[in-house]
C-alpha cells in the first residue's frame, strides 16, 4: 500500500519549524492530561468521599448513588461545552477557547477541593458540587477540539495523524494520574485524616491547569491554519448553525465513528470493574490494576496507530481497530471467567490495544472531516454527542443486559453492535488523510480521492 500523503497548497499547510510544533503538541498533552485527571479524579472521589461527606443523610447504598448521579453531571454538560467552544473557536481562533476550557477546568477542580462539607453548610454543599461538576463538563467539552486541532494545524501535513493523536494520550495519561495520587494518599494517610483534607490536596493540584492555560496564552502561537482563513475573509459569522447546513454527512460521520469506539472503550475499563467483583467475586483491586497496565501500554500505541495512519491512511487503521475490538467483546467476558490474575491483565491489555487502533487515527479523522473555519464547531459536537450516545450510558446498558439475561454475551453483542456503526460510518466515509486542510469543500465527502492517485 502506498502512503497517504496531503500535498500542500498553502503557506499555512507547509511544515512549521519543528521546534514551534513540539511546543505545541507537548502544551496540548499536558492540558489534556491534567483536564482528563481532573475528570477521573471526580469519579474516583465520588465512591470514596463524596457520598460520605456530602450525602451523609442517606444510608451508604443511596448516598453513593447519589454522588454517582452528580459524577453524571459532566456527562450531560460536555457536549453543551463542545457546543459554544466550537461556535467561538471558528469564530475567535482555537488558542483563545483552549486557554478558556483549561482555566474553566483548572478553577472548577480547584474549587471542589475548598468545598465546605454537608456538616457545615448543609444542602448547600451538594448544590455547589453539582454546579462545579457542571463546570467541568463544560470545559472537557470544550478542550478535546482545541487541543487537537492546535496539533493537527500548527503541524507537518504528512504528520497530521500522528500529531493530532498526542492529545488523545491525555485520557490514559489522566486516569494513571489520579489512580497514583489518589493511591499515594491513601497509603500514606489514615481514613480520617484522608476524609478530612487529604482528598482535597489531589484535587487542588489541579491549579495546574491553570499555569497551564497561562504558559499556552503566552508561549503558544494562533494556528497558522486558521489565521490564513481568517485573513482571507472566510471566518464563518454563526459558525454553529452553518456546520449543519454544508457537513451534515461529516457529522453524522465523526457520530457514527466515535459511538463503537467510545461504548467498546467505557466496557472495558469501567464495567470490567463491576463484573469483576460482581460476577467473579474477585477483588476490585485486580481490575484496577489490569485497566492501569492496559492504560500504560496506551502511552505508546495510541501515538502509534495515530503514525501508521499518516502512512496508510485514516480508515484502514481506524477499521482494523474496529473490527478487532467487535470481535475481542466476544473473548473478553469468557478469558475474565478464567479468574487467572495473569489472563486477566493480557485480556484488557489486548482490549485497550484493539480501543488504541481505533483512538489513534480517530482524531485527525474527525477533525479533517470539516472545513477551516467549521472544524472547531464539527469536530466537538461529532465527537461530544457520541460520547453521550455512546460511552455516557455503556456502563449502565452493561448492568441492565446483565441483569435481565443473567450473562454477559448479551453485552458482547451490545458492543459489537455499537462497532457495527462505527464500521459503516467508516465504510461510507472518505479518506481524509490526503485532504488539504485549506480547502474550501462544501463537505469533504464528496472529495474522496481514490487511493491509486494518492502519492
Amino acid at each position: 500500500m502506498t502512503d497517504v500523503h496531503p500535498t500542500p497548497a498553502s503557506g499555512a499547510d507547509a511544515a512549521p519549524p519543528p521546534r514551534r510544533t513540539a511546543r505545541v503538541i507537548v502544551a496540548s498533552v499536558v492540558g489534556t492530561s491534567l483536564e482528563w485527571y481532573d475528570f477521573f479524579l471526580y469519579g474516583t472521589a465520588a465512591a470514596l468521599v463524596f457520598n460520605k461527606l456530602f450525602f451523609p443523610s442517606f444510608d451508604p447504598l443511596t448516598g453513593t448513588l447519589l454522588a454517582f448521579a452528580t459524577y453524571a453531571v459532566g456527562f450531560v454538560s460536555r457536549p453543551l461545552g463542545g457546543f459554544v467552544a466550537g461556535h467561538y473557536g471558528d469564530k475567535f481562533g482555537r488558542k483563545n477557547v483552549l486557554v478558556v476550557t483549561l482555566l474553566l477546568m483548572g478553577a472548577a477542580t480547584f474549587l471542589i477541593g475548598c468545598l465546605p462539607t454537608y456538616e457545615a453548610i448543609g444542602v448547600a454543599a451538594p448544590v455547589l458540587l453539582v454546579a462545579l461538576r457542571f463546570l467541568q463538563g463544560l470545559g472537557l467539552g470544550g478542550e478535546w477540539a482545541g487541543a487537537v486541532l492546535m496539533t493537527l494545524e500548527h503541524g507537518d501535513p504528512h504528520k497530521r495523524g500522528l500529531n493530532a493523536s498526542w492529545p488523545q494520550i491525555g485520557v490514559p495519561v489522566g486516569n494513571l494520574l489520579a489512580a497514583a495520587i489518589l493511591g499515594i494518599l491513601n497509603v500514606t494517610l489514615t481514613e480520617e485524616a484522608f476524609l478530612s483534607w487529604g482528598w482535597r490536596t489531589a484535587f487542588w493540584a489541579s491549579a495546574a491547569l491553570i499555569l497551564v492555560g497561562l504558559w499556552i496564552r503566552l508561549t503558544v502561537s494562533e494556528s497558522p491554519v486558521f489565521a490564513e482563513a481568517a485573513d482571507s475573509g472566510r471566518k464563518s459569522s454563526m459558525p454553529l448553525i452553518e456546520v449543519f447546513k454544508r457537513h451534515p454527512r461529516g457529522l453524522l460521520i465523526a457520530m457514527g465513528a466515535r459511538i463503537g469506539t467510545d461504548v467498546a472503550f467505557y466496557t472495558f475499563v469501567l464495567f470490567i470493574l463491576t463484573y469483576i467483583t460482581t460476577e467473579l467475586d474477585l477483588p476490585r483491586s485486580l481490575g484496577l490494576n489490569a485497566v492501569l497496565i492496559a492504560s500504560a501500554c496506551q502511552l505508546v500505541l495510541i501515538p502509534f496507530f495515530g503514525g501508521l495512519s499518516d502512512r496508510f491512511g485514516r480508515r484502514p487503521v481506524y477499521m482494523a481497530g474496529a473490527i478487532s475490538a467487535g470481535i475481542w467483546a466476544f473473548a473478553f467476558f469468557p478469558l475474565l471467567d478464567t479468574r487467572s490474575t495473569v489472563v486477566i491483565i493480557l485480556t484488557t491489555v489486548v482490549a485497550l490495544a484493539t480501543h488504541a487502533a481505533m483512538f489513534g487515527p480517530q482524531a485527525a479523522f474527525i477533525a479533517e472531516l470539516f472545513s477551516t473555519e467549521l472544524r472547531y464547531s464539527g469536530a466537538s459536537i461529532g465527537y461530544q454527542i457520541a460520547g453521550v450516545l455512546g460511552g455516557a450510558i455503556a456502563p449502565i446498558v452493561a448492568v441492565a443486559l446483565l441483569s435481565a439475561f443473567g450473562t454477559a454475551f448479551a453485552i458482547s453483542l451490545y458492543v459489537a453492535a455499537m462497532i457495527a456503526i462505527t464500521v459503516i460510518a467508516l465504510a461510507v466515509a472518505p479518506e481524509t488523510a490526503n485532504v488539504d486542510l485549506q480547502d474550501e469543500r462544501p463537505d469533504v465527502v464528496e472529495e474522496e480521492t481514490p487511493a491509486a492517485t494518492r502519492t
